[in-house]
């Protein structure tokens, strides 16, 4: 029987919930049920305050300036629950409530010091988190709006607003929405997970100062509990590694186009493939050595807000980051022939002198209307 698809944002891909979920004699499979029963539903409230007008978030700020928000749903399932915490607010001994508060902090810093963006719109944006959403709900998720996080079971998995790479990773999300508009299928879907993945590794590494070869390149350290046999959610520097758990699976993340996962599962697999594209970039990173934000980061970044159309597939990335290497870095030099090396060694090649160029995209930042009609017509669906 075909199973139902999940076409959701969090970074507990459908793979490690649905696996969970299907074992009715183990006591997390409820709460994986559950947790993906809720997730079908905020895609549902996803639709329903981008139909409705929901009090927009995304207004001018002075520049550089954080604006965040933390609201406490309080076990229940409704969005986004009572202001506990803002910049006016004192902190919050709540451990989560304080934690999504600093990751949204962190992750503000990152993007406006490493590449002058305020917020991830580019124009300021508020950023806006939930914690204790649901009851033991395993992941965490941007739905458009704003962060959600869960709890986690206490069985496999610990609260959601531990990982500061989690927290960047699901942000990002908010960043390809508003700049590229991404799909989320196939190798668009994993590309866009990638992105994700590869800049919320990013702001794990500014904020612990860490140069390239001193990361562990590890998404999502301590989401697991001891019961688990599993160190992250990914690995960048070795996918399919990351954990190996009788009740999880095994991860089955590749790090080669030879390997490539064909499915209908994960809308595509777009948690699995996207380890693909993740070793290139951590290879390239090393590669380089220093900061990744400096060098390696910056291509990514432009070539995410200048020059991807929404259908574009690890083919049209690998041209574009090496095309941009070399207009950043110059034609033919160290950093454009790591690039392509890297790519090469997942099996994505290209020629450096004649990658053909991609037209920059020279339009404005995309406003809030449109980041949503740019969304996959599943997304716009308006709830029944």
């Amino acid at each position: 029987m075909r199973k139902i698809q999940h076409y959701v944002c969090g970074v507990i891909p459908p793979h490690i919930l649905t696996k969970v979920a299907e074992q009715t004699d183990h006591e997390a499979g409820e709460d994986a049920r559950s947790t993906l029963e809720q997730m079908r539903e905020l895609t549902d409230e996803r639709a329903r305050t981008f139909f409705e007008g929901a009090a927009p978030a995304a207004l001018a700020a002075a520049p550089q300036k954080r604006r965040r928000n933390i609201y406490d749903a309080r076990h229940t399932q409704r969005l986004p629950g009572k202001l506990v915490m803002s910049e006016h607010k004192p902190k919050s001994a709540d451990v989560e409530v304080a934690e999504a508060y600093d990751g949204s902090g962190s992750t503000f810093d990152f993007y406006a010091k490493a590449f002058s963006r305020q917020s991830i719109d580019g124009r300021g944006m508020r950023l806006d988190s939930t914690v204790h959403y649901g009851r033991r709900f395993d992941n965490a998720m941007w739905n458009g709006h704003q962060m959600v996080y869960g709890d986690g079971d206490g069985l496999l998995f610990n609260r959601f607003t531990a990982a500061l790479d989690v927290i960047g990773h699901e942000l990002t999300h908010g960043v390809t929405q508003f700049t590229a508009a991404l799909d989320y299928r196939g190798q668009t879907g994993a590309l866009n997970e990638h992105i994700s993945d590869a800049f919320g590794i990013m702001v794990k590494q500014f904020k612990l100062g860490q140069t390239a070869k001193e990361s562990d390149w590890l998404l999502g350290v301590g989401l697991f509990t001891s019961r688990v046999n599993g160190k992250a959610i990914r690995s960048m520097a070795a996918p399919g590694t990351a954990y190996d758990d009788p009740t999880l699976g095994r991860d089955p993340q590749p790090a080669h186009m030879r390997h490539y996962v064909e499915t209908d599962e994960d809308n595509g697999g777009v948690h699995i493939n996207s380890g693909i594209p993740n070793h290139a970039f951590y290879l390239a990173a090393v590669a380089l050595g220093g900061r990744t934000w400096e060098v390696l980061g910056r291509i990514w970044y432009r070539t995410l807000t200048e020059r991807l159309t929404s259908d574009a597939d690890f083919s049209d990335f690998t041209r574009a980051t090496v095309d941009v290497a070399g207009e950043m870095f110059g034609n033919g030099g160290r950093v454009q022939q790591i690039v392509a090396e890297a790519w090469s060694s997942v099996g994505l090649r290209t020629r450096v002198f004649d990658a053909p160029r991609i037209p920059i995209k020279r339009s404005p930042p995309v406003s809030r209307a449109a980041a949503v009609r740019n969304l996959p017509k599943w997304r716009q669906r308006p709830a029944r």
